[in-house]
């Protein structure tokens, strides 16, 4: 059994919760999917491509004797396509209020690679922050309806290296020096994304978390000139492992009563200061709400 799993057996609990997992087709999301799945908990993985996702859905259905896994077509790079992704997924009856959705792990990602998303907005910025900020807007109130909702954020510690948010270059495409530190731009606005949500829910039921899963041989580096991601790829963990975290922050009871808080190794760390601002907070959530409202 890996590490992972072992770490969780008889400390998480998932059986009769739903979970969404974006990304869940690959890398630290296919991990965390099979973790849930092993618990025997109903897990809607959400993706781009059905056709890559519905094998990992058969392969974990058998090996777990899970047959409540299913599949949600997700595009976080168009905010139009998630719309319909999540009026899709009201409408499939898989969350109801006898079955609401529990846990929303936000979880794709994507690093080292320049363009635009379909809205115009730059592609690392739209991808990691714009499209995970509408998709949990759009299911908070199916998680508030849970006993105990949770949104877990995969971040990075590559946020504590960002020293301010320029809002002039959100839908200019990043140089090739600069999508790291777009990369890092967005991992800051998954914290602050938390962490304000974290202050606007306090006194209800849903509860938020953000996650640095280690420096991971997954697919968010598909981007990444090889030449970069050979050498990287020398000091990076498994999946199994970056996938401890996450599954930590959505299924240990013992979180539930915090909220709001950052976590590397399935501990409670220190994020950077600037995610502790809460002006800049509520900067980054009317920029997205403008951003939102112009593209929809």
């Amino acid at each position: 059994m890996s590490s992972y799993l072992e770490f969780i057996q008889g400390k998480g609990t998932g059986m009769n919760q739903t979970f969404l997992v974006t990304g869940g087709n690959a890398g630290i999301g296919r991990s965390t999917v099979e973790g849930l799945a092993k618990l025997g908990a109903r897990v809607i993985l959400a993706a781009r491509s059905e056709e890559k996702a519905r094998p990992v859905i058969s392969e974990l259905a058998t090996k777990y004797q899970n047959d409540d896994l299913h599949f949600l077509k997700l595009n976080l790079a168009d905010l139009k396509s998630i719309k319909k992704s999540v009026d899709d997924l009201l409408a499939s009856g898989l969350i109801s209020a006898s079955r609401p959705l529990d846990v929303l792990i936000n979880n794709a990602g994507l690093a080292g690679a320049p363009g635009l998303t379909a809205d115009g907005f730059e592609i690392t910025i739209g991808t990691n922050h714009l499209g995970p900020y509408l998709l949990t807007k759009l299911l908070l109130p199916e998680l508030r309806k849970a006993k105990q909702g949770r949104i877990v954020n995969v971040a990075s510690r590559a946020h504590l290296r960002v020293n301010g948010i320029d809002w002039n270059v959100m839908r200019e495409p990043a140089s090739t020096p600069a999508v790291f530190n777009r990369y890092g731009v967005s991992k800051l606005m998954n914290v602050l994304h938390v962490k304000e949500l974290a202050r606007q829910l306090k006194g209800t039921s849903v509860t938020t978390y953000a996650l640095h899963p280690g420096v991971v041989a997954s697919e968010i580096w598909r981007e990444v000139p090889a030449f970069i991601r050979w050498p990287l790829s020398l000091f990076m963990i498994s999946n199994e492992e970056g996938a401890r975290t996450s599954l930590y922050c959505a299924t240990n009871p013992g979180l539930s009563n915090v909220s709001g808080l950052y976590y590397d190794k399935a501990q409670e760390t220190q994020a950077n200061p600037l995610a502790e601002d809460p002006v800049l907070a509520r900067k980054l959530f009317e920029w997205s709400e403008e951003a939102i409202a112009q593209s929809l």
